[in-house]
């Protein structure tokens, strides 16, 4: 199984939300036979009258049925009305929740269980299937209630936020593992490192976003010809077919583009995988719509700001300078793109400051974010921050007439409106700006 496959059918098992509940079919009948062979042996048997027991698991097995389909509806709609709210690129983080999945692997399961238990009741009732069927449906109205909980909380717009981040903090650290540590991070970007025209161009079979690649196994095809392969689209970019996929540089030679093309993953839309940067796509759409004139919920772009400053605080200390890739014996091998400190600031920033232009909260709130990262980050970050807060003075001047509100909006505050800490430094910033 080369990459490629072993890449899809991973991806395939993450964002299949059926998987689960399949094997929790499965695992019920297996169970059941085994109980029921044991009780057969045992000689177990229950005073439970037939007839009773029949109607009883009967209706329980049809209930659960009737439960699990309205539940599942019930997830769907509720997905699709949060998409409509927040962002559609939400979805896929929902259906990935470990706790949706272990519910309906449960009430799977326990309706295969009762289903099969209902059949092996004939003249006489087993003594222990039957009770382990009913403990089970009452476990399944707990772990319903329960996830009712866990829906309208992880559905917030704090609760979705925050689920971003968290993937979004992990993709950080896997692409770039290196803390900045007092170096700067001055490395050459990685096209400067080629040199003359290409040996050879491979296309792409077909079109799609690219997902991921197999870092290693770039570095060792390009390793046997001595030659440097490089990755032309960026994770996230989209490829038509036909275009350019991989440039082939220098060597006695060029790997198979059926090799190359086994190396890369192409899908219909974007995935945080190997793809730190899309996290703050999805916190930026969230505060784009909330900003819209048919929404206008700023709070909620407080909220994703909220995210998006922990997240800038965690790519700004480490070392953006990745995108060239060496062999054991140093010799270069890949090149390929990944964002700088620019694009995440930009990406971060521009969209929420352009669409909340006319709203104090958000101005506010994007000040204290900036200038927190100019205290915090190391000395490097701070120019480009400085020129953000510089665009925001001049925004906040276009949009807000009345000086008084101009004051308002150059005052920083973690709340949007309503910190006491930005209430009191308020008027020493006046001073010092007058």
């Amino acid at each position: 199984m080369n990459w490629l496959q072993r890449y899809n059918l991973r991806h395939f098992v993450r964002n299949s939300l059926w998987i689960l509940p399949v094997f929790g079919m499965v695992a019920a009948l297996v169970l059941v036979h085994a109980l029921h062979w044991l009780e057969k042996s045992a000689g177990w048997q229950s005073n439970l009258d037939p007839a009773a027991a029949l109607a009883l698991f009967g209706t329980l097995a049809g209930s659960l049925l009737t439960f699990i389909v309205f539940l599942s509806s019930s997830l769907l709609l509720v997905v699709q009305l949060a998409s409509a709210q927040l962002s559609p690129r939400i979805i896929g983080v929902v259906f990935r929740d470990q706790v949706t999945r272990f519910a309906l692997t449960l009430f799977a399961f326990t309706f295969t269980f009762t289903l099969a238990v209902l059949v092996r009741i004939q003249a006489s009732v087993p003594a222990v299937t039957p009770n382990l069927a009913a403990y089970l449906c009452l476990l399944s109205i707990g772990v319903f209630l329960f996830l009712i909980d866990h829906v309208g909380k992880k559905l917030r717009p704090s609760g979705a936020l925050r689920a971003v981040a968290r993937l979004g903090h992990g993709e950080i650290q896997s692409v770039y593992p290196r803390r900045l540590s007092g170096q700067p991070d001055t490395a050459q970007r990685p096209v400067d490192a080629l040199h003359g025209e290409p040996a050879a161009t491979v296309p792409s079979p077909r079109d799609g976003v690219l997902l991921a690649f197999d870092l290693e196994g770039l570095v060792a095809l390009a390793r046997e010809p001595d030659c440097v392969i490089e990755l032309v689209p960026q994770v996230g970019d989209f490829v038509a077919a036909e275009g350019p996929l991989f440039r082939i540089f220098g060597g006695k030679g060029s790997p198979a583009a059926s090799a190359l093309c086994q190396s890369v993953a192409l899908g219909q839309e974007r995935t945080m995988e190997q793809d730190p940067a899309f996290a703050f796509r999805i916190m930026v759409d969230i505060a784009s719509k909330a900003l819209s004139p048919a929404i206008n919920d700023p709070t909620t772009a407080v909220l994703a700001i909220d995210q998006i400053h922990a997240l800038l605080r965690s790519v700004g200390g480490r070392y953006l300078g990745e995108g060239m890739m060496c062999d054991d014996s140093g010799s270069l091998r890949l090149v390929y793109r990944t964002p700088d400190w620019q694009d995440f600031v930009y990406l971060a920033v521009t969209e929420i400051r352009q669409f909340g232009g006319t709203s104090i909260q958000v101005a506010r709130r994007l000040r204290a974010m900036l200038e927190n990262l100019v205290e915090v980050l190391p000395p490097e970050r701070a120019a480009l921050l400085r020129s953000e807060l510089a665009l925001l003075q001049r925004s906040a001047a276009r949009c807000f007439p009345e000086p008084e509100d101009q004051a308002l909006a150059n005052v920083s505050d973690l709340q949007g409106v309503g910190s006491k800490r930005s209430a009191a430094n308020a008027p020493a910033k006046e001073g010092n700006e007058q």
